[in-house]
């Protein structure tokens, strides 16, 4: 076997320094050791790949490498230089590599081959041309254990020696066809097999990005080929050659071996498709040219020639990395000039944030230069410059001068001239990197406010339109000032407030001048500006515009009110409005009869029927005659002319006297009123609906008046408002029906004094009869009194029967009155004011006696009665055995169980409070008969006679006194008897049986009968 690389002189050469220095011989295992299972321990494929890549670089032809796994053993064919004598003292020499001159070469050190140590104890490398080299770990292992200086180093090490630093010669070796040289690697053990066969599925194009001069990597795993390429990556590359002085200053850190090669090299490299992520095969770290451990989260692949730190897997501060990170930087935004300007250019900007100190260097160094660089596509030069367009009618400009606005290019296109510097559609993203690279935000709100002043003031209406159509009108508040050009020739901001004319509306825009509205120009209407709340120009839309409102408000201090009264009346007519529908229009100024002018709710239609109603001595006119027959009677009264009543509708009214404010006679009256009735709440009370009929102080003719009133559809203004207090819903008056009930409008007398016809009898004599034919739920709601229990439940009801009461001039029979109260014992006291007089029994008479002293004022219903003085104020009485002790004075009888509540209701005293009611004769006392008993189970079992019953001397027939019955005389014992056992209403039964015993079993047997 020839010894063409001289590996016996290389063997002897090292065994004799080992020899010589067993502590070299450690230190050679060492090193290897640490390289191949650290700074190279899962670079395998790298740097098989970096050796092809300068083997064909050094021939001078494109290079290739397969890569195949098969039977345990991954071998490498490449193209290019074959393996010299040189080459293998490299692989077998640490730290020496015999490319060191070699300008473009990826080798550096001198130890990359150090890898293959990590899978294999047997590798060979064979060239066509030259021969073949191996390398045996056994064999290495036999001639250092042969070595007597060395076998004791070698026990240390258990056996372990570096295993390339004894080359040996090979026999013929088979190169595959189209290779020039092939590594052959046969694995260690599974464990080494399973590592090959991750790093090759872990390759991907970084290797041939990487190594230029590799234009193929071919890699074939179980039968199964992929070709890695640098085809679909966009790639830029600076490099360079340092000074003498450059190297002075960036080397004097960096070892001698590195400072021999002055050359530097950048390179990026982007996918062409999928800006803004690295493939999955391609690892996210700095390549120096090789892989490192520095990451790098860019969607972008650098290599540069950076140095690295003493594991080969860190780059090493110092100023050549400082030096290098600017170029890095210099050249990572020319990559991004050269891109094409799609909004993917974004991905590319990097953030601030690194995941490594060395990212983060390399972006701040990006951040810096970005944001003054142009390579963004606007559509309008910038304001500070103009820069030379770009591709496409574009103007290229650096971030810091462009704007970002949210549309589309047709949306764009229009607005680019008076937005400096904007940018083409599809870069107005929330898209970080606009911040990064200074790019102002201008919102629409803000380019609607550009659209302004010279900038627009030669646009047409059909431009302004087609604006309209392409605006995002997602954002309806950033629009509120949106210009719009109206009829008039004028261009107004915001469209609310603005008309479009409806198609068909038959509208012309000159006819409705005289109302100053703001007319959108037929040319510029667009759905849009509806949306953005201008109104349709229909006839109704026109009159409920706020201009024609306030221009009506205004029309009677008009110089010319007559054009504006013919254009709203054309709209009247044309929008079909029925009288009320818009109260409002009761203040457009129209001509009357007599050539004077009058709001229309003053102007009555001569032939209508409130003009048959009403006091001919009133403020209204008479519309124009001439106005009646061009406009008809409908269109008048629709504007506020008055055919008939006059129905003022309102809703959601406050009902406060400084916001409830109708016009109408008396209405701060009635508000008060209500608010009397209703309950007091945290907030004032809402009337949800407000309906009232005006202009009712003008009647003459109640009678025809009220057939209308009661009749819908002005009877609903009768109907009880109900307003909402504190969340519930309370009734209350309505305004006509107060009103009605105030005034003398049935028979020339008010409502509230009468009542329905055939109603309550208890009010008989109290109320007269309202007149027969109307109906009667009208007459209820208009204050008609219906029954008792209706008028004590009414606001101020309670007062009002007493007030009447305390009428002398109205007759009121005793059953009557007693029922009447009856009634008002029920009342709460709270809800009264005590009267002054009462109605009252007076010596057998019913009388009104004032409260204070019973002066008898009137007899009941007729004169004063002669001959009657009361001995004092009237009393309640509240037990009958006092009745003769103020029978002198006027008496309220009722039932004695309702005198408490009667006496706190009128404020007079019981008679219990008036007399001491005390027993001032003597008597004896007696068993009570024992028959009583059979009345009046629960009877005392004595009583004390008096021959003379007298209490405060006044002789009286029974007193039940202190727990005592005293009487004098049957009658006397059988009431007091009755009282003593709660059995009142027996004491005529009992009289009978006390004066003839015998009779007991008939009062029984009719006793039995009671009901």
């Amino acid at each position: 076997m020839t010894d063409i690389f001289g590996t016996e002189r290389l063997r002897a050469t090292v065994l004799a320094a080992w020899t010589a220095s067993p502590a070299r011989f450690r230190e050679d295992a060492n090193a290897e050791e640490d390289f191949a299972l650290g700074g190279y321990r899962d670079r395998l494929i790298v740097e098989l790949a970096q050796n092809a890549a300068d083997a064909a670089l050094r021939a001078g032809v494109p290079g290739r490498l397969r890569l195949t796994l098969a039977d345990g053993v991954l071998t490498a064919a490449n193209t290019g230089a074959p393996l010299d004598q040189g080459g293998v003292e490299g692989l077998a020499t640490l730290r020496v590599s015999a490319k060191r001159d070699e300008a473009g070469s990826i080798g550096r050190f001198g130890v990359g081959f150090a890898a293959v140590v990590t899978v294999t104890d047997e590798p060979l490398v064979a060239s066509r041309a030259t021969g073949a080299v191996r390398w045996s770990r056994a064999e290495t292992t036999a001639l250092v254990a042969a070595e007597p200086a060395l076998a004791g180093r070698l026990a240390e090490r258990g056996g372990h020696v570096p295993l390339l630093r004894l080359p040996f010669a090979a026999g013929a070796v088979p190169v595959p066809d189209g290779f020039d040289t092939v590594v052959r690697l046969p694995l260690r053990d599974k464990t080494a097999e399973q590592a090959v066969r991750q790093m090759l599925d872990e390759a991907g194009p970084a290797l041939p990005l990487a190594m230029p001069a590799l234009a193929a990597i071919e890699i074939e795993v179980d039968g199964r080929t992929r070709t890695l390429t640098a085809a679909g990556w966009r790639v830029l590359e600076e490099a360079g050659t340092f000074t003498a002085e450059q190297v002075a200053e960036l080397f004097a850190d960096r070892p001698t071996e590195e400072r021999a090669r002055p050359r530097w090299l950048v390179r990026w490299a982007v996918p062409e498709e999928g800006h803004g992520r690295l493939p999955r095969d391609v690892a996210p770290v700095v390549h120096g040219p090789t892989p490192s451990d520095e990451p790098l989260d860019l969607p972008a692949l650098l290599i540069a020639t950076f140095p690295l730190a003493t594991d080969r897997r860190h780059v090493a501060a110092g100023p050549l990395t400082d030096f290098l990170v600017e170029r890095a930087a210099e050249t990572y935004v020319r990559l991004l000039g050269e891109l094409p300007r799609t909004p993917r250019l974004l991905d590319l900007v990097p953030g601030l944030m690194g995941k490594g100190e060395l990212d983060a260097a390399i972006r701040r160094a990006v951040l810096r230069r970005l944001p003054g660089t142009p390579l963004l596509p606007a559509l309008s030069p910038p304001a500070d410059a103009v820069p030379g367009p770009a591709a496409g009618g574009a103007f290229l400009v650096a971030g810091r001068q462009a704007a970002a606005v949210a549309g589309t290019a047709e949306f764009l296109a229009l607005v680019a001239p008076m937005v400096p510097g904007v940018l083409a559609a599809g870069w107005a993203s929330r898209h970080p990197a606009l911040a990064a690279l200074g790019v102002r935000r201008v919102e629409l709100a803000d380019v609607i406010d550009m659209l302004s002043g010279e900038a627009v003031e030669d646009r047409t209406p059909a431009w302004w339109r087609s604006l309209y159509e392409v605006l995002p009108a997602d954002d309806p508040e950033a629009l509120g000032a949106l210009p719009v050009p109206l009829a008039d020739g004028r261009l107004v901001r915001g469209a609310r407030g603005t008309l479009l004319l409806a198609d068909g509306s038959g509208l012309d825009p000159a006819a409705l001048g005289p109302l100053g509205l703001r007319v959108v120009h037929p040319e510029a209407a667009h759905p849009l500006l509806l949306r953005l709340g201008a109104a349709e120009a229909t006839p109704r839309g026109v009159l409920a515009d706020p201009l024609t409102r306030a221009t009506v408000a205004e029309s009677l201090d008009s110089a010319d009110p007559e054009p504006v009264a013919q254009a709203v009346l054309a709209l009247v007519d044309a929008a079909g409005l029925a009288p009320g529908e818009a109260p409002w229009l009761s203040a457009l100024a129209l001509r009357g009869a007599d050539g004077e002018l009058y709001p229309a709710g003053e102007l009555l239609l001569g032939d209508g029927s409130l003009a048959r109603l009403i006091d001919q001595d009133v403020p209204f006119g008479v519309a124009a005659p001439d106005l009646v027959e061009r406009y008809g009677s409908r269109v008048l009264s629709a504007t506020g002319v008055l055919d008939g009543f006059a129905v003022v509708n309102d809703e959601d009214v406050l009902l406060d006297p400084d916001e409830c404010d109708h016009e109408l006679d008396a209405e701060d009256e009635w508000l008060e009123h209500v608010l009397d009735v209703l309950p007091a709440g945290d907030v004032p009370p809402v009337a949800r609906e407000f309906t009232a009929v005006r202009d009712l102080e003008y009647v003459a003719d109640w009678p025809a008046a009220l057939a209308l009133l009661t009749r819908p559809p002005l009877r609903a203004a009768l109907q009880p408002l109900r307003a909402l207090v504190d969340g519930q819903v309370v009734e209350a008056p309505s305004y006509t029906s107060w009103w009605l009930s105030r005034h003398p409008v049935l028979a020339s007398r008010r409502p509230t004094s009468l009542r329905l016809p055939g109603g309550d009898p208890l009010l008989y004599g109290l109320y007269g009869d309202a007149p027969a034919g109307l109906d009667e739920g009208a007459l209820a709601m208009m204050g008609v009194r219906t029954t008792l229990a209706d008028l004590l439940a009414a606001h101020g009801g309670p007062d009002e029967l007493l007030e009447l009461l305390a009428d002398p001039s109205l007759e009121v029979d005793r059953a009557q009155l007693r029922s009447l109260w009856i009634a008002l014992a029920a009342v709460e006291p709270a809800r009264v004011a005590p009267p002054a007089a009462v109605r009252a029994v007076l010596a057998g008479e019913i009388v009104v006696a004032d409260a204070d002293d019973g002066h008898v004022t009137g007899g009941n219903g007729g004169p004063p009665l002669a001959g009657l003085a009361a001995a004092g104020g009237p009393v309640v009485v509240e037990a009958p055995d006092l009745l003769p002790l103020v029978a002198a004075r006027p008496l309220v009888l009722a039932p004695f169980d309702l005198a408490e509540a009667l006496s706190e209701l009128l404020d007079l005293p019981v008679a219990g409070e008036e007399v001491a009611g005390e027993v001032t004769s003597a008597g004896q006392e007696r068993p009570v008969p024992a028959e009583v008993r059979s009345l009046l189970p629960a009877a005392p079992a004595a009583y004390v006679h008096h021959a003379e019953l007298r209490v405060d001397g006044v002789p009286v027939a029974w007193r039940f006194f202190e727990g005592a019955v005293h009487a004098s005389g049957v009658d006397g014992l059988a009431r007091g008897l009755a009282w003593a056992t709660g059995q009142w209403g027996d004491r005529l039964a009992v009289a009978a049986l006390l004066r003839d015993p015998a009779a007991v079993p008939l009062l029984l047997a009719e006793a039995d009968l009671n009901g």
